[in-house]
């Protein structure tokens, strides 16, 4: 019988684990899919000489981790890769910004859009050089980060106070307008926010934006040599020198409950997996308490509370084997391994007021990777591993376009999807489609089927909104991995601080595991030293 139990082998399943094992736990991680990883996973599936990320693919927030940078993953092998530009924003009319790990380069890319922009740029920059060192402790410690919280406050008031907390709070709309003249700073805060599921017009926007915008300053986008696969099996192999077991094709139907307490996991293979201390659970807020715990042991507040819950965006993508470098009208896109393509902050707006109204986009907001580019080792010389992301509704009501798409994502549908993508590549690319050597398509269902955390092709465990963050976070309540079931730990993106790689959330659920058996632990040895204690007088 192992100490822990771990249900699922993505990214926070194997970082809690990892800390469980480091403290001297055995523990056994259950995957439901036949590989480990989550949505952290590569394979050669568009083409066998071309190595393509299944779902995630660029990590600013792995890089600036301090939870992963703690496992020392080197040491398992792991290596990153990085392209010569972070991002590039192209317009049709030949501009482009360009977000640079060179200070220099970001500042004079801006300055072409309007005189004054490169010295704003920088002075957020400054901003965020001053607040870097408490907001990533904040964003990756359990909540609410109280040491790192007050670090953060002191740094905050030298940096501006109650004028840059209402900064971070803008819309990246009205941020950019407030810190720019020209388009091109608006267009990397307005462009990263939608990394989430965040508008132009949404509340916190313009933080999110700016956050996301600064990793890429400071940490670049990096990718993992090889593959993002690469990540997971440095877990993995780290997980299995200190004793750790992983199990695919393993899918745990339900957490076995004995006198109020979790106390193992049941397969739907019918196996009866027990812990002597915890079970971790890297899924879904809805699925765990939705299916995996019965009703009658969660309170009927948390159960009407997750009835409330919404998913981030649904995510349609497709993978390309190009059999040359994409000819993009603005060469400074082509250095870039992350691409955006919208035709301005309006645009961005549209996209997402269509997916408000439920209406399938006809003009999607594309997040374009060029994996060759920032990793050569993807394909061959002289072509490219490429893909591109977009955003549709989880409940389609209708479709902006002219192809009568209705959500189903059969097949033609699929398709359809896949070429409406193209056009909007080849908008900014002419040619791009006569490089296409193969594609794959990965609509939401496919996304969900190939991970169950992946709720209709939601890829951030649910939405990035204000109302769904910190004591939000899945619900209303303390933001902690704690969940009302003694023994039972959340440890997934729908946890406090969300989606994205860091580990953050395994990391606190793991934290908090081991602070329990700490707490419990701690009157049993009080017990023992007062007997002994006693015995000593006696004698």
């Amino acid at each position: 019988m192992p100490d822990a139990v771990v249900i699922g082998a993505g990214p926070n399943g194997l970082v809690a684990a990892n800390l469980l094992a480091d403290a001297g736990w055995s523990v056994e991680v259950l995957e439901a899919q036949n590989a480990p990883g989550g949505a952290v996973r590569h394979d050669r599936g568009v083409d066998p000489e071309f190595a393509s990320d299944l779902f995630s693919a660029f990590y600013p927030l792995a890089a600036a981790s301090p939870v992963l940078r703690g496992l020392h993953l080197e040491r398992e092998g792991l290596r990153w890769s990085h392209a010569p530009k972070v991002l590039a924003h192209p317009l049709l009319d030949g501009r482009c910004a360009v977000l640079s790990r060179d200070l220099e380069e970001t500042a004079a890319s801006l300055e072409a859009f309007a005189p004054g922009d490169g010295a704003a740029w920088k002075e957020l920059r400054n901003v965020w050089e001053t607040l870097r060192p408490g907001i990533i402790d904040a964003l990756f410690t359990p909540f609410p980060p109280v040491r790192a919280g007050a670090r953060l406050a002191l740094r905050l008031r030298a940096a501006g106070g109650l004028r840059l907390a209402r900064t971070m709070v803008l819309p990246v709309r009205r941020l950019g307008q407030e810190e720019f003249r020209g388009e091109g700073g608006r267009l990397l805060l307005a462009g990263n926010a939608l990394h989430a599921d965040l508008s132009p017009e949404a509340a916190g926007s313009g933080g999110f934006g700016w956050l996301m915008s600064m990793l890429g300053q400071t940490y670049g986008f990096p990718v993992p040599t090889g593959g993002s696969g690469a990540l997971t099996s440095a877990l993995v192999r780290r997980l299995a020198r200190r004793g750790g077991l992983v199990r695919c094709g393993e899918h745990v139907a339900e957490v076995i409950v004995r006198g109020g307490r979790a106390v193992g996991v049941r397969t739907a293979g019918g196996e009866a997996v027990l812990a002597r201390k915890a079970v971790l659970a890297d899924v879904s807020a809805p699925a765990l308490y939705g299916s995996l715990v019965a009703e009658e042991h969660l309170p009927g507040q948390l159960l009407a509370d997750l009835k409330r819950f919404q998913w981030d965006f649904a995510t349609f993508k497709v993978d390309w084997a190009l059999s040359g470098r994409v000819p993009w009208t603005c060469p400074e896109a082509a250095q870039a391994g992350t691409v955006h393509l919208a035709e301005g902050v309006d645009s961005l707006t549209r996209f997402a007021s269509q997916i408000a109204m439920g209406r399938i986009p006809d003009e999607p907001f594309a997040l374009f990777g060029q994996m060759t580019t920032a990793d050569p080792s993807r394909s061959p010389l002289g072509t490219e591993a490429a893909w591109a992301y977009t955003h549709v509704p989880h409940r389609v009501r209708g479709d902006a376009g002219e192809a009568g798409l209705t959500g189903s994502w059969d097949i033609p549908e699929r398709e359809t999807m896949a070429d409406r993508i193209e056009a909007q590549v080849e908008r900014y690319a002419p040619g791009f489609r006569g490089l296409i050597k193969a594609r794959r398509i990965l609509a939401p269902p496919t996304l969900e089927s190939m991970d169950a955390n992946l709720h209709g092709g939601a890829i951030n465990g649910g939405t990035t909104a204000m109302h769904q963050q910190l004591i939000f976070r899945p619900s209303p309540g303390t933001g902690r991995p704690e969940t009302p079931l003694p023994g039972l730990y959340l440890a997934s993106a729908s946890a406090h601080p969300g989606g994205g790689v860091h580990g953050a959330p395994g990391a606190n659920a793991a934290r908090a595991a081991l602070r329990r058996q700490h707490t419990e632990l701690l009157p049993h040895f009080q017990r023992r030293l007062t007997q002994r204690d006693r015995k000593g007088r006696k004698t």
